[in-house]
């Protein structure tokens, strides 16, 4: 796999922009925690990096359709470094409104949305399609691991100053631009050319539509993702439940990468090679499960072993749907059709997390968690009936759709 220079290259980049997203999400949300004690504004903070991806992900996909996609991915990554030297210089004035910090993530969600698709894209334009499911697991393998590593680090270095991890990730991500440059230029996709229209920008979700394999991985992982997710009350658990600190919050953000890199590892060695449709969604129905028990735990010990299950269930999960998105899409498409998964899926965890917070505002931190982890054991179940082909499905290496 790391014989292909640019998969080596692109593999190594996305490493380092893992790494500075956690130590930003980490420092962002205990920050803004320890300005207003409200788990609202947690809720707010994900709001905030989800309505730009909302509002403009008809023209993300297009954008890494049409253009090179590694052009894209370091403007991007330069926007993201001017939005985090920016909240560095806010922290560091110790200012107590969390509104500029508001502000500075609906920028920075802007550059996402638009790296978002074309990051996804490009990988099967950097190995050959029988090596795509395995650099999948590769690209998850490695997300994972920075995962474990970025927030106990990011919690360490708010310890030592709150500026600390901002401009940590900001350095990360200067490196980061550097390695996209180097990927070898890719050519722009065949078939994506043509003049800009409603037809051509809603070209992925006319796909998504019409294939009720890939609509029914989406459709159960939104709202998996939208009811079960838990990660904004971490700071909440931290301080008020769990009672671990900074340093705490940092083990408890990387408990769920320690159990998707354990299964990432071993989905390498030992592929899906059958069920996969009925695997999809029982690790849909576990990470609901582990969810309800992680919201009723009072234990660290207990509450990190549910993170880490709850992790290990959502790597099943994704590698079973990205290795359906980017398999059974045409090159043409891959683009807008990542853009609709990133919304649905990838933002959809931002929206969660803003459910979350207006839950816990309402009901209480723990009911919240509670509720959301058995509404996804709910969808699961439901699902399973809405969306027979999915649950039929066997094997994940279908030869690659015809261009629509």
């Amino acid at each position: 796999m790391f014989r292909h220079r640019g998969f080596r290259i692109y593999w190594s980049a996305r490493l380092l922009t893992t790494a500075a997203m956690q130590f930003l999400s980490v420092a962002v949300g205990w920050y803004v925690y320890d300005l207003t004690h409200d788990p609202l504004d947690l809720g707010l903070v994900g709001l905030c990096q989800f309505l730009p991806f909302l509002a403009l992900f008809f023209l993300t996909g297009a954008a890494a359709d049409r253009f090179e996609r590694r052009r894209i991915m370091a403007v991007c990554i330069g926007l993201q470094l001017v939005c985090v030297s920016a909240i560095v210089a806010l922290v560091a004035t110790r200012t107590g409104s969390v509104l500029p910090i508001f502000g500075l993530l609906v920028l920075f969600g802007s550059a996402r949305a638009f790296y978002g698709p074309a990051d996804r894209a490009i990988t099967p334009n950097l190995v050959p399609t029988e090596e795509l499911s395995t650099a999948i697991a590769w690209n998850s393998s490695g997300w994972q691991f920075v995962v474990i590593c970025g927030p106990v680090v990011g919690g360490l270095l708010y310890g030592v100053a709150p500026e600390l991890p901002f401009a940590a990730a900001g350095a990360f991500w200067a490196l980061a631009l550097v390695q996209v440059l180097r990927i070898p230029p890719v050519p722009r996709a065949t078939g994506a050319a043509g003049a800009l229209s409603w037809q051509t920008v809603s070209a992925g979700f006319r796909y998504i539509w019409q294939e009720k394999v890939v609509l029914g991985a989406i459709t159960l992982d939104l709202f998996a993702v939208l009811l079960g997710g838990a990660t904004a009350l971490l700071p909440a658990y931290a301080r008020d439940i769990l009672a671990v600190g900074p340093t705490g919050l940092g083990l408890l953000r990387s408990a769920p990468g320690i159990g998707a890199l354990a299964m990432a590892l071993f989905l390498i060695r030992r592929p899906i090679r059958q069920s996969a449709g009925v695997l999809l969604f029982v690790a849909v129905g576990g990470f609901g499960l582990f969810t309800c028990v992680f919201g009723l735990s009072t234990a660290p010990g207990l509450s990190i072993g549910a993170l880490a299950a709850i992790g290990a269930l959502d790597m099943v999960s994704v590698y079973v749907r990205e290795t359906l998105i980017q398999v059974w899409t045409p090159d043409a498409l891959r683009g807008r059709v990542n853009a609709v998964n990133l919304v649905f899926i990838g933002a959809s965890n931002e929206l969660g997390e803003f459910r979350a917070g207006v839950m816990a505002a309402l009901i209480g931190v723990v009911p919240a968690v509670v509720v959301g982890g058995a509404g996804t054991l709910l969808v699961a179940l439901v699902a399973s009936r809405l969306f027979p082909q999915l649950r039929r499905v066997d094997h994940l290496d279908r030869p690659e759709a015809e261009a629509a």
